[in-house]
């Protein structure tokens, strides 16, 4: 493809053709958002080309329910399809790399769901792959769908506004409950050849980009602890080891001077995706909790100390970020709509030619932190700085 032109440009005819591999939850979802998104968002004109997995029937049955022209289960035959410009990866980490550099190098724009990778030298060979393909004009994004969560992105703004002050302290929980009970079975995700790492990978990677999204700050150095609750699970062939981690705690200091606090994971009976993040500053502070993603909570603390209070926010009106594209003020949207987000925010970057963020780099830098949280935890917590190779 040629570096002159941006394919799916206004100033191209031809709508955008888009694959998407994979097509169980992430799938689905990201399905839902290619489906919804020109309804919403004014956005260059597309076509959901192909859907493609592993068995055929399947695949088949799935494109057709989620409104893909058609199916495949060979992610190689796109390489050289004429009509398809974006690939949205929404496989496990252990096949992005290979996939997201072969499609760069053939000159298509690529999404790939978080994490990144599941080993730093993947990660950065990603990013080297990014790096050459935006010299021809191919844009990559990395789908940390939380940073399109609108409270979210209003509380990145008043944080860079300066309402809150000088960031003192940062707080974020990610608790989820799936693997309480001992009997589940044994899957991909707790086998460290497929999944990489337990809840460090998977929702803790959510917390850390999220620390350093907010705050327009970066993580220096960590002291991390892991630990498996349910180390042995019945697999196919009958009890299997757990090769990850259950949970995961982390302390993290930023190079801004705050100090951020991190616990994710998958063993919490009685959270069912309960992301919650506090961010503490020297002139005000806000809160969130995914379980109620409308709204945000924010203290002022220049008030009379009579009448300070915490106000209730509710990320609902057209001037609040996305959602002039949705519903009266008041009117609440879900979860699945970050990804819908996403999806505009993607497109609006090809469209215009502006780098896609979060980039591939980014996600390397969320990668760098859970790896020095490996190494602390393996260190009995020691404080170890965050690599920058």
């Amino acid at each position: 493809m040629s570096g002159q032109q941006r394919p799916g440009s206004r100033l191209d005819s031809r709508p955008l053709g888009v694959a998407t591999i994979g097509y169980a939850f992430m799938g689905k979802a990201h399905s839902q958002a290619w489906r919804n998104v020109a309804s919403y968002f004014d956005v260059p004109a597309f076509e959901r080309k192909v859907l493609v997995g592993r068995d055929a029937d399947a695949v088949g049955e799935a494109a057709a329910r989620y409104g893909w022209a058609e199916s495949a289960t060979d992610w190689r035959t796109l390489l050289d399809r004429d009509d398809i410009d974006i690939v949205d990866i929404c496989t496990p980490g252990w096949l992005h790399a290979e996939m997201a550099c072969a499609f760069l190098e053939a000159g298509k724009h690529v999404l790939v769901e978080k994490p990144l990778a599941n080993s730093m030298t993947e990660s950065a060979a990603m990013v080297a792959a990014a790096e050459e393909a935006a010299t021809r004009g191919v844009r990559s994004m990395v789908g940390f769908n939380y940073r399109r969560v609108p409270a979210l992105a209003l509380a990145r703004d008043l944080i860079a506004e300066g309402r809150l002050g000088t960031v003192r302290q940062v707080r974020v929980s990610y608790l989820q409950d799936w693997l309480a009970d001992e009997t589940a079975p044994m899957t991909w995700r707790l086998r460290k050849e497929t999944a990489g790492s337990g809840a460090l990978g998977d929702i803790a990677s959510h917390a850390v980009d999220q620390v350093q999204f907010l705050l327009g700050d970066t993580v220096t150095d960590v002291s991390g602890r892991l630990h498996t609750f349910v180390p042995t699970r019945n697999g196919p062939d009958g009890p299997e080891p757990v090769t990850v981690d259950d949970a995961a705690w982390a302390t993290l200091s930023l190079a801004g001077g705050a100090v951020a606090s991190v616990e994710v994971s998958r063993v919490a009976l009685g959270r069912k995706n309960a992301l919650t993040i506090e961010v503490y500053g020297s002139a005000g502070s806000l809160g969130f909790d995914l379980e109620r993603l409308n709204e945000l909570t924010v203290f002022d603390g220049a008030g009379s100390p009579l009448t300070q209070g915490s106000a209730r926010i509710l990320v609902t009106e057209p001037g609040h970020p996305y959602l002039d594209a949705w519903w009266p003020p008041g009117h609440t949207i879900g979860w699945e709509h970050t990804f819908t987000h996403q999806i505009r925010d993607f497109l609006t970057a090809i469209d215009t030619g502006v780098a896609p963020s979060p980039s591939f780099a980014e996600g390397l830098a969320v990668q760098r932190v859970l790896a020095a949280v490996q190494e602390s935890a393996a260190a009995k917590s020691s404080v170890v700085t965050v690599g920058s190779a």
